[in-house]
């Protein structure tokens, strides 16, 4: 341990923030984690019936776009991992609904920090959204890559995580805060859920599953198991010398390397995709076929079909002495909670 002071996590119900609690319970840390509401109906059972929460875990209310509503939850601390950012790819307005929550967010927690005048770090959950838009086939994507392309319409996702991590070193670099910055950019990030919602990560493991896919793209992401997410925020809060972004990838698998394990693994009675729709003819066919997908899914299917990409892991692994989960196992214990969560029958 490094702190006997409360740990601040934000956004404590999402998918990420609530491994990274879980494993702070376990190593004995106090935390105070933010969430959106305290109602009678929403108790958040998922979080405070984890091993130390009665104890060591306490729950505050807290908005991204409220100006000073981190206050009260970041005051005392020494540590905040800031997580909350709002993940989904198709949205009615990217402005209000992705950018706004990212951004002011992001601003809000870093000001709040800011204020405290005892915070020695902050983590910041970023994203590979913020390192490029449309992958370069052939290029390894490191740290220092940016992503220079999405917009309100292209990508809004994509937009809204680059303008996030770019406010914050912006911020530290004008401010000059008495506080460090490390930011974890993951990729598509899988595994076992503790909250009940369906992430938009694992969704596409279902996705796969129920069919939504009538084809096998060459479309490829970059896998990490959420523990392994969890566990690189815990490391670059805990290492003084960690410091600048950290890709946090495991391996990158393409489609018909997803479907195969799926298959491989007794699934096959589900509606897996069959046919292959590769090379330049599939994949012109692709980008005409999913013009009945919603606005932002087809954006980003369009942006990355027939596009490998690539990444070098090496700084993560050497500077935080990481070592990651299969995603072959993730995949499979993500798709078995799946089932557990009701989100496939």
């Amino acid at each position: 341990m490094i702190t006997n002071k409360a740990i601040c996590v934000t956004g404590a119900s999402g998918f990420i923030a609530s491994y990274v609690i879980r494993e702070l319970l376990d190593n004995g840390y106090t935390l105070r984690a933010t969430v959106r509401g305290l109602t009678k109906g929403n108790n958040y059972e998922y979080l405070t019936s984890l091993p130390g929460a009665a104890e060591r875990l306490e729950l505050v209310q807290a908005e991204l776009l409220t100006e000073g509503s981190y206050d009260e939850a970041i005051a005392g601390c020494e540590y905040v991992i800031h997580t909350a950012s709002p993940y989904v790819l198709d949205v009615k307005d990217p402005q209000h609904d992705l950018v706004d929550p990212a951004l002011k967010g992001t601003l809000n927690v870093l000001q709040a920090c800011g204020k405290s005048g005892s915070v020695k770090k902050v983590v910041l959950t970023s994203s590979v959204a913020a390192v490029f838009d449309e992958p370069i086939s052939g290029h390894v994507y490191t740290e220092k890559d940016w992503n220079e392309t999405s917009s309100l319409t292209r990508n809004p996702y994509f937009y809204s995580k680059t303008l996030a991590e770019r406010s914050a070193w912006d911020y530290i670099e004008k401010e000059n805060p008495a506080f460090e910055l490390a930011v974890v950019n993951p990729g598509v990030v899988i595994g076992p859920s503790l909250v009940p919602s369906l992430n938009t990560s694992n969704q596409i493991l279902r996705d796969v599953l129920a069919g939504a896919y009538p084809m096998i793209m060459s479309i490829s992401w970059g896998f990490v198991d959420v523990r392994d997410v969890a566990h690189a925020h815990i490391l670059a809060m805990e290492n003084e010398k960690a410091k600048g972004r950290y890709l946090c990838i495991s391996e990158t698998l393409d489609m018909s390397e997803v479907v195969s394990i799926l298959r491989e693994a007794g699934y096959s009675n589900y509606k897996l995709p069959k046919m292959k729709m590769t090379g330049m003819v599939g994949n012109a066919m692709v980008k005409i076929l999913v013009s009945t997908q919603p606005k932002g899914v087809r954006t980003f299917i369009r942006t990355h079909v027939g596009r490998g990409v690539e990444y070098d892991n090496s700084k993560i692994r050497q500077e935080l002495g990481i070592s990651f989960r299969s995603v072959k196992e993730s995949i499979l214990e993500a798709v078995k909670d799946l089932f557990r969560w009701k989100h496939i029958s």
